[in-house]
């Protein structure tokens, strides 16, 4: 996401940075650079004017101009003030006190309400939620059917049945205050384009039910015109926040960094692929970072600590310190790695990573499954020990596992460099590593 954005920022700043002095005139040079940058980006024109204004005033300053990097000081004014526009800080759903509490998610059709409901009852379930979808999309063809094949999926329960969307919604309250249900999702109908009848009837709903929350899910891909809609769906309904859907998509970034300023409402939740699991929550700060190529390693690191198992952590532990790490354990970590998502939206919260860097780099995540593929193809005895396997035996696993010769030859190759890596890292000290592996974070 943002990569287009991110190319052209770190191209300008880069820049500034080179400069050993700024003068008001370089520094006005620069904001029209990125003033441009962010219309062709598709940043509204109005949220586009009043930010370089933002920035102008803070960065013509004496502290800029004197300061022994100026450059870096107009890349923290930028990141400051992105972040701003973003909405500063993260901005939680809010849960009724008496349960249940009921969110209504609402939007134009092909926005991805439904996915966006199935992704919401998981994030909460493991939560510790006891969620309820409910089906009152009643118009659009096999809309039902789509909640249900998620709802089954998901192993948690679907409310819905053949009244008028109002009446769905009342009763699916009651279902949920009776079966213990804690939180009700409600899947709203959408339409082609914003109409009377549609609007009516999600203001019929909002009565009946109370909602806590009303999100609207918007497609990200679609730039200002999502964010035309939110506006209006926020003047004739009213919202409480955005759930942004196909963010890995939008290499421009026009609608994430416009809908709050133009709204003012937040932006709770990205959408970053089409898995159940590809649920962003929405923070400020950090996407103003990945915006200009700084990464975004608490996210990461939130997503290792999500994923990873602890305790087949601490067994890697005790074979890395044995030497005894096998294809096996390599097997076992690719797991893991696929948990955390795609290898691009992993790469691009690394610092240093984003922008051109990931433009030039291509991410095969096919190549995992290859991976994946050749190590199923072998005996139990290869796994454990790679090097009793000759070119007799690469044969037979590359016909096994239908790749070549050449791709089992790479990945043996890597192993063993791998395990080469492993052996020279367990003669170091770990006591220090660690001591200054924490002192670091």
């Amino acid at each position: 996401m943002f990569e287009d954005l991110t190319i052209k920022l770190e191209g300008i700043f880069k820049k500034l940075r080179g400069r050993g002095k700024l003068s008001e005139s370089n520094i006005k040079d620069a904001l029209k650079e990125v003033r441009l940058a962010l219309l062709e980006a598709d940043v509204n024109y109005k949220v586009v004017k009043e930010f370089i204004s933002q920035v102008e005033v803070k960065a013509i300053g004496q502290e800029v101009l004197r300061s022994i990097t100026p450059g870096q000081q107009i890349i923290k004014i930028v990141n400051d003030e992105l972040t701003n526009l973003l909405g500063k800080e993260r901005v939680e759903m809010m849960f009724s006190a008496q349960p249940p509490t009921v969110f209504m998610l609402v939007g134009l059709q092909g926005s991805g309400k439904t996915t966006a409901c199935g992704k919401l009852a998981r994030y909460y379930r493991k939560k510790g939620r006891f969620p309820l979808l409910v089906a009152a999309d009643v118009y659009r063809p096999a809309a039902v059917d789509q909640l249900k094949i998620l709802a089954k999926m998901l192993d948690i329960p679907i409310f819905s049945s053949k009244d008028d969307p109002v009446k769905i919604c009342e009763a699916s309250v009651e279902r949920a205050r009776k079966d213990g249900k804690d939180l009700v999702i409600i899947d709203t109908a959408g339409r082609l384009h914003i109409d009377e009848p549609l609007m009516l009837e999600l203001l019929n709903i909002k009565k009946a039910v109370s909602p806590q929350e009303i999100v609207l899910v918007a497609d990200a891909m679609t730039g200002q015109d999502a964010v035309n809609i939110a506006k209006t769906f926020e003047e004739k309904i009213g919202l409480d926040g955005i759930f942004l859907t196909k963010m890995d998509g939008d290499a421009r970034g026009g609608a994430a960094l416009s809908i709050r300023a133009v709204t003012g409402k937040p932006i709770k939740f990205v959408g970053v692929g089409e898995k159940l699991d590809a649920l962003e929550m929405f923070y400020p700060d950090r996407i103003a970072s990945r915006i200009l190529g700084m990464g975004d390693v608490v996210s990461l690191v939130e997503k290792a600590e999500e994923t990873v198992d602890l305790e087949e952590a601490k067994k890697l532990e005790k074979k890395l310190k044995k030497e005894t790490f096998t294809l096996d354990d390599f097997y076992a970590q690719l797991q893991q790695i696929k948990k955390m998502g795609s290898l691009e939206s992993i790469l691009e919260m690394i610092p240093g990573m984003g922008g051109k860097m990931m433009k030039g780099l291509k991410i095969d995540d096919k190549a995992m499954v290859r991976v994946e593929a050749v190590i199923n193809s072998m005996t139990k005895a290869e796994r454990q020990k790679p090097h009793i396997i000759d070119g007799s035996r690469r044969k037979r696993i590359a016909l096994g596992s239908g790749t070549s010769v050449q791709h089992v030859n790479q990945l043996l190759k890597q192993f063993f460099m791998m395990q080469k890596m492993i052996k020279n890292f367990s003669k170091m000290d770990l006591k220090k590593f660690e001591k200054g592996f924490f002192s670091f974070r």
